[in-house]
């Protein structure tokens, strides 16, 4: 490839912590501050669709736009879900 060929591209930054994320982007911003943790927030929330999509029922009023990772994420920010510290044996 010659450099006279290629176009420089700008892409903008994402505006999002979390780019690339199928959840609703104001959601997993508000949970964020609760679970301040990126890598712990998502485990928190990967655990909790797993209990969703195996038939648990959600804590919180769902709309019919929300999806399984949208309804954990409110149930973070309101105070629903809650990572708690157990001490190792």
């Amino acid at each position: 490839m010659h450099p006279e060929n290629v176009i420089p591209f700008e892409q903008a930054p994402p505006i999002s912590r979390f780019p690339g994320s199928h959840m609703k982007s104001d959601l997993l911003e508000k949970a964020s501050e609760v679970v301040t943790d990126p890598l712990v927030l998502i485990n928190l929330v990967s655990q909790r669709v797993k209990q969703l999509n195996s038939g648990r029922s959600p804590l919180t009023a769902v709309r019919p736009s929300m999806g399984i990772a949208d309804i954990a994420l409110t149930e973070i920010i309101e105070g629903k879900i809650k990572l708690i510290d157990r001490e190792a044996p």
